[in-house]
């Protein structure tokens, strides 16, 4: 059957037969389709309010749709035409965001088959979702990025309303640069045969994990040509001293931490991601890497750090589809725990958006350091972008262990 409605998804609601299963919630309608003989649930994400963002309803709605997914191993189709979590929500919308994350890296784990149909608009978490799945429909005028376009000119110093700008990012984040970046990824117009598209790329996934990590493979030939990396140095932390009595091997590659420590007479590997810079594209893919390599011979526990702001609002780390190598440190984790490795995240310092997902989600424990740890949904210059202010007052404990963003609270030395 060839689609001839007059957008994506009325083409998608009229192929895949579309039956909503219960009223909307938010921006979100669940439901199931049909694609020939196959059955799927189709989760529709549309931009009815605050620009199709995801709240705490939407999401964990989302998330339990996900969770069943799992259970059935049912295909799954999401169409998302959404900016991603509600900043409005703050930590509310984040730590929901975690979970429906964690459902997502599930899902997609344990061999769900899962496609994502895109709208006008896919930023932030929504295109995390994106590449949770498989296979994405790019919609004619579709924008697929980790940060909006106005969120990219503002760290670029010009305002969101430069002609010479606003077209350089259309032409970066849109349905043709992507379609060649990745096979995955496929444009529709009228009288494409969606019905077969979605056969395809619902097909059932015989190795899971083997498919993720040739996809992080894949990821390395996208990158620019390194520029020589500083050698690794030797940490020497405050904080670290005391979490772990001097007892740690641990060194910084450009904001990546490596290394062991000694925890309950136990040596530990760890992970982290450190350092007042952005995490851009090359530094998630080193991390997964990393991640990966673990992966290999699981250890009974991993330790994870984090101090970094947020990902990169870079144009050139968006060219290469920046989304795809959070998900990538995300999938590499995720790929860690389901082999039984215990992995704890810990939060010396700043910690906010798709970063503190990709590592909170697989994490079976987060701790935040008492006086140190400032857990946000995005920087507050991004939320003023988005909102047109910001709440620069930091968080308690007891803020984060609500919304489900951290489990324990250290305070290490003398605290008042």
């Amino acid at each position: 059957m060839s689609a001839t409605a007059p957008n994506l998804l009325d083409a998608l609601r009229s192929t895949a037969k579309f039956a909503p299963e219960a009223n909307a919630i938010g921006n979100l309608t669940l439901g199931r389709g049909r694609a020939g003989d196959l059955d799927f649930g189709l989760a529709i994400v549309e931009n009815r309010i605050a620009s199709g963002s995801l709240g705490q309803a939407e999401a964990s709605a989302l998330e339990t749709f996900l969770q069943a997914a799992s259970r059935s191993k049912s295909p799954v189709v999401l169409y998302l035409d959404s900016a991603g979590a509600r900043v409005s929500e703050a930590l509310q919308a984040l730590g929901a965001f975690r979970r429906l994350f964690a459902a997502g890296l599930a899902a997609s784990g344990t061999g769900v088959p899962m496609a994502a149909v895109l709208g006008r608009n896919c930023y932030g978490g929504a295109s995390l979702l994106a590449h949770v799945a498989s296979r994405r429909l790019f919609a004619p005028h579709s924008q697929l990025s980790m940060s909006g376009p106005a969120i990219l000119a503002q760290a670029a110093g010009v305002s969101a309303l430069d002609g010479m700008f606003r077209a350089m990012a259309e032409s970066t984040l849109g349905a043709v640069s992507r379609g060649k970046q990745s096979p995955a990824n496929a444009a529709w117009a009228p009288g494409f045969d969606l019905a077969a598209w979605l056969r395809e790329a619902l097909a059932p996934v015989a190795k899971p994990w083997t498919t993720l990590h040739h996809r992080h493979v894949a990821l390395k030939a996208r990158l620019p040509e390194a520029e020589s990396q500083r050698a690794a140095e030797p940490v020497r932390r405050k904080d670290l001293e005391k979490l772990y009595a001097g007892d740690y091997e641990v060194h910084d590659a450009s904001g990546l931490y490596t290394g062991r420590v000694t925890r309950g007479g136990e040596r530990v590997p760890v992970l982290g991601l450190v350092g007042r810079t952005t995490v851009g594209a090359e530094r998630a893919w080193h991390f997964a890497q990393a991640a990966w390599q673990l992966a290999r011979n699981p250890p009974p526990r991993l330790e994870l750090f984090l101090d970094c702001e947020s990902h990169a609002p870079r144009l050139d780390d968006e060219k290469v589809v920046l989304s795809e190598y959070i998900v990538d440190m995300g999938a590499a984790l995720a790929a860690l725990a389901l082999r039984g490795t215990k992995i704890e995240l810990t939060v010396l310092g700043r910690a906010g958006g798709s970063v503190y997902v990709a590592l909170a989600s697989p994490a079976s424990r987060v701790r935040t350091v008492y006086g140190a740890a400032d857990i946000q949904v995005l920087p507050g210059s991004a939320v003023a972008s988005i909102l047109g202010e910001s709440d620069d007052r930091r968080a308690a404990f007891d803020d984060y262990h609500r919304a489900g963003l951290a489990d324990e609270e250290l305070k290490l030395g003398l605290v008042p």
